[in-house]
């Protein structure tokens, strides 16, 4: 089985006071949350698509969806996420399990609820490269030049920009795998994780690279926000 999973559990602090979380900030006249779920409910290959938000924010993420989703949202399960990224992604994969669905075919398509622009194309590849490889990747060739700096103060290297890329998301796994691979890791590897696909990474597993787009950007600061606005107005 195939399951779309939406990470709305932020609270969205480089966003500023604005009251709520970001993915529930609106967006044109409705929810960022509501927009990415819209695009995630016409995926038919997903068995249900899982919503992971903060606990104090159950009911209301709920109402929304009744609010705003036109369609029968039978196939919508609302759940409360972790305290960080991966451990909401196992939050999903539990529930999964409970459900008596977690096998080698089960996949979990991994998506930035305030990324509202994923396109069909782009979940599509997803879930056809995780059947293949395991675990895949959106991102994007990287267009500027990238600078490291180990102290953040004296650049230490400019790596060749041809082999640079910008992740994005969706992140797609065989769930049952990458269940399997985060319990290995040690608490010091754990803390080093910055998504899901780094495990894989970490763990010498093949990830492959979905192209994404340069419009699917994540509503981080009030600058994306109002980007979001203008994509929104073109019809994106």
């Amino acid at each position: 089985m195939i399951y779309g999973v939406v990470l709305a559990g932020g609270v969205g602090s480089r966003m500023g006071d604005m009251g709520k979380p970001k993915q529930y900030l609106l967006l044109g006249d409705k929810p960022i949350l509501i927009h990415t779920l819209e695009k995630f409910y016409m995926q038919s290959e997903f068995a249900q698509v899982l919503v992971l938000c903060p606990s104090e924010w159950l009911t209301h993420t709920k109402n929304l969806i009744r609010k705003y989703m036109k369609d029968d949202v039978s196939r919508i399960v609302v759940l409360a996420g972790g305290d960080t990224r991966n451990e909401t992604i196992m939050n999903a994969i539990a529930y999964i399990e409970s459900e008596g669905n977690l096998n080698d075919e089960t996949i979990i398509v991994t998506h930035d609820s305030v990324r509202p622009f994923v396109t069909q194309r782009i979940l599509e590849e997803n879930i056809r490269y995780a059947r293949e490889y395991g675990a895949c990747d959106t991102a994007v060739a990287a267009t500027d030049t990238i600078v490291c700096s180990e102290d953040n103060v004296l650049i230490s290297e400019i790596p060749e920009r041809r082999r640079m890329y910008q992740g994005q998301t969706p992140q797609t796994f065989q769930a049952l795998k990458l269940k399997r691979l985060y319990n290995e890791l040690s608490d010091e590897e754990k803390a080093l994780l910055t998504d899901a696909a780094k495990i894989f990474v970490m763990k010498g597993e093949k990830v492959h690279i979905v192209e994404g787009e340069v419009f699917n950007i994540k509503i981080t600061y009030p600058y994306d926000l109002r980007v979001a606005e203008a994509l929104i107005h073109d019809g994106k």
